[in-house]
């Protein structure tokens, strides 16, 4: 689904990226992995239209997608969250996930005066869909709570339901598990097992080695902003230049 060709990034001089090569197939969860600042989020950047690449090309479903915005690169069905859970604090759960609906007429200012059939049709298909999202990722109870006042696991959970709202062909979720309780990890595993389950392939971020040997089928490695191994959790714990860049011991 994904092919990434002598991907660079610089920043003032600084190889952020430096010649990445990756392919991901359709389906499961693949688990990319590596010490701070191994160029992980700024490839997931790259990838999504934030960043501009220096050189290099990006394919999604066999068409280049570098160059291309965010907006039209999520429109393709690639979509991605961020360490930091965003969106609008101020809106309850229901109003955020309703806000991440594609094809929205009522966003026109015609439409929304006039309120259409076909605005009000696809309103209420939204809001099944948001219901049945927030059903799956255990949000049904807060749907009218404000996301400011969700605790740091359901932010997480909301911000992948956003995304969900786009219906995606592949997620990429950068640290989906940083800053949530210990108690809530787990059941938020659950319930990216259950997104894979039913055929959105995953690229997980994640820093907790017991999290990415659980949740994913193949684990890339990156170090020094290039793909350094690639395999099974175990081939990949197991490999001496794996272990000496997690220690900080890799010339």
């Amino acid at each position: 689904m994904l092919e990434i060709s002598g991907v660079t990034r610089q920043f003032a001089g600084v190889h952020a990226l430096s010649g990445v090569d990756m392919t991901i197939g359709k389906g499961g969860i693949t688990g990319v992995i590596g010490p701070n600042g191994a160029g992980k989020t700024t490839l997931f950047n790259c990838i999504s239209g934030i960043l501009p690449i220096s050189s290099g090309e990006i394919r999604f479903m066999g068409e280049r997608i570098d160059g291309l915005r965010s907006d039209q690169i999520s429109g393709r069905g690639l979509v991605r969250t961020f360490q930091l859970a965003r969106g609008f604090p101020r809106l309850t759960v229901l109003e955020n996930l309703l806000l991440y609906g594609a094809d929205q007429p009522g966003e026109g200012l015609l439409q929304a005066l006039v309120r259409s059939r076909a605005s009000i049709r696809r309103e209420e298909e939204l809001i099944e869909k948001a219901l049945t999202i927030a059903g799956r990722l255990k949000l049904a109870h807060v749907l009218d709570n404000k996301a400011s006042d969700l605790s740091g696991g359901q932010k997480k959970l909301l911000e992948i339901g956003r995304a969900l709202m786009r219906d995606p062909d592949m997620l990429l979720l950068d640290e989906p598990m940083a800053g949530v309780n210990p108690s809530l990890v787990r059941e938020i595993g659950d319930r990216l097992i259950s997104i894979a389950e039913a055929g959105i392939t995953i690229v997980l971020i994640e820093h907790q080695m017991d999290l990415i040997a659980r949740l994913c089928q193949h684990v890339i490695v990156m170090a020094d902003g290039k793909r350094m191994i690639e395999g099974t959790f175990d081939f990949v714990a197991g490999n001496i230049e794996v272990q000496n860049a997690y220690m900080g011991t890799r010339r």
